[in-house]
């Protein structure tokens, strides 16, 4: 294919400077395919060499991690930075030039828009800084980013006002179930007390690792390694938000009715019947037993699956937990179908798992004595 002499000469250009330019669309110049450089850049070049007056987000360059890539691409969500180039440098001459500085530089101080987390100094958590804040798990560069401009990224994605209170729910669940962990890893934080049975190297942290260059690895191009990590994070990043809205939130209006009708269910109260099948139930449970003061505790959940069979399925003991409030009766576990209608007495069983955490029947009448006689089990 014929790429014309100016062509060329751009291209030579650019990859001397070493920049990376994101935010690509395709056009033709002289009838060929091009590409033209996007409004934000990756760059490792000096800030005072670049021709341009676009905002400047800093960060270090070598090595990088999980909370520094989550950090600049929640700026870059925000109208003042949406525009911005990523300048990656330890130099502090070149990070004077940046408008906003993030997990380098040995500062945190908002009114200047410094966001190290590395000095000594620095034991910051998002209780410490907001009392009214539950998570005590010391910041890193993303957790700073979150706390201090997480309410405008968040309403910026959901086209919310920030003052709603959707946007408000949101941000604390991003936290909690997003940023926080980022936080505890890139902190060197154990997820738990004691030694763990066994590792988890599938977060988007140790994700986030893999596109750094391996140790024998040569001219690895590491402008190009961090604009994966950055897709990657700000994908999930957007998931999680969004998902937040539009399918967990929603739940909680339904975990909540088949809460307060549970006596209709049952008359101990320990069974509730959801009317739809697959909606995250388990968090709101746990928030709604809290608030309302649920006593006796909810022990099992009725619901439909996606053949219109029914399960019944155990609480456990905390959100995280593996283990039951109470399991199905020991001896149904790992049976199926006419062996286990036949030792259970039920009619049109299906299974039950063999760590009895969940059963299945044909009927919801089969589900609920499934639940009846493995409460009166205990």
């Amino acid at each position: 294919m014929f790429v014309s002499p100016l062509v060329r000469a751009t291209i030579r250009t650019i990859q001397a400077k070493n920049t990376l330019f994101l935010n690509c669309s395709r056009f033709k110049f002289n009838n060929h395919p091009c590409w033209a450089l996007g409004r934000m850049s990756i760059t490792s070049e000096p800030a005072s060499k670049q021709p341009h007056l676009m905002k400047k987000i800093g960060t270090h360059n070598g090595t990088f991690h999980c909370d520094e890539v989550l950090a600049c691409f929640m700026l870059t969500h925000l109208d003042e930075y949406k525009d911005a180039e990523i300048v990656r440098s330890r130099d502090p001459k070149v990070l004077d030039t940046c408008d906003i500085v993030v997990d380098v530089g040995g500062v945190y101080d908002p009114s200047k828009h410094r966001y190290d987390h590395h000095q000594r100094s620095f034991n910051e958590s998002m209780n410490s800084l907001n009392p009214d804040k539950k998570w005590v798990t010391k910041l890193s560069s993303a957790g700073l980013i979150y706390y201090h401009f997480g309410m405008d990224i968040v309403a910026k994605v959901l086209e919310l006002p920030t003052d709603d209170n959707v946007v408000k729910v949101v941000y604390d669940k991003v936290y909690e179930n997003f940023v926080e962990e980022i936080d505890g890893i890139d902190n060197g934080i154990n997820h738990s007390d004691g030694e763990p049975r066994y590792r988890i190297s599938t977060n988007l942290s140790s994700r986030v690792s893999t596109f750094n260059a391996k140790w024998n690895e040569k001219n690895v191009n590491e402008m190009a390694q961090f604009k994966k990590a950055l897709d990657l994070v700000g994908s999930e990043f957007l998931d999680r938000v969004t998902y937040y809205k539009t399918t967990w939130l929603p739940a909680r209006q339904l975990v909540a009715a088949a809460v307060k009708n549970r006596f209709d269910v049952d008359e101990s109260g320990k069974i509730i019947c959801l009317e739809a099948g697959g909606l995250p139930w388990k968090d709101h449970l746990f928030t709604l037993e809290k608030e309302l003061d649920i006593s006796p505790p909810i022990i099992y959940v009725l619901f439909t699956d996606d053949n219109g069979q029914w399960r019944v399925q155990c609480v456990p003991v905390s959100l995280s937990s593996f283990e039951n409030r109470l399991s199905l009766k020991e001896e149904w576990r790992g049976l199926r179908d006419d062996e286990l209608s036949e030792k259970s007495g039920i009619e049109g069983c299906i299974f039950v798992h063999s760590s009895g955490f969940i059963g299945g029947t044909k009927t919801y009448e089969g589900a609920l004595k499934m639940a009846r006689e493995s409460l009166n089990s205990s």
